[in-house]
């Protein structure tokens, strides 16, 4: 893993959250995007070479929709940089690790991204991140 890449943070008002972020950290919010496949609305600052992302659900059945009903607003995830996703994979894999997805699948901010189960990593839903080519 090269480098935290972001950090995912769940939020109930994706609008309303970026105004709380752009004054928290003193920047602007330079990208927003919806996942459709994910059901989620997604904004993104930049936090010297880390990313914030911002999560609102698009839809009752988006895993951020069931993350905030259980859990409340908070941080949701956190993102590593890697060189190679397939290889981390088998990797992580190989060492025990539970995968919750079975191949590299496309995700916000131009990534191919997968997940760690938190039941592997002490409770905390660990993505990683490639950058597509």
């Amino acid at each position: 893993m090269n480098k935290i890449e972001h950090i995912g943070i769940a939020v109930r008002n994706l609008d309303e959250a970026i105004l709380t972020y752009t004054e928290l950290l003193g920047t602007e919010c330079y990208k927003t995007e919806a996942v459709e496949s994910e059901g989620v609305k997604t904004a993104f600052f930049q936090v010297g070479e880390s990313k914030i992302e911002l999560l609102e659900a698009s839809n009752e059945n988006s895993p951020i929709a069931k993350f905030i009903e259980k859990k409340g607003e908070g941080i949701h995830h956190i993102a590593f940089d890697v060189t190679d996703i397939q290889q981390s994979m088998s990797e992580l894999a190989a060492k025990g690790f539970q995968l919750l997805n079975e191949a590299p699948k496309n995700g916000a901010d131009n990534k191919l991204v997968a997940f760690i189960h938190p039941k592997s990593s002490n409770g905390v839903l660990v993505e990683l991140c490639q950058e597509k080519k």
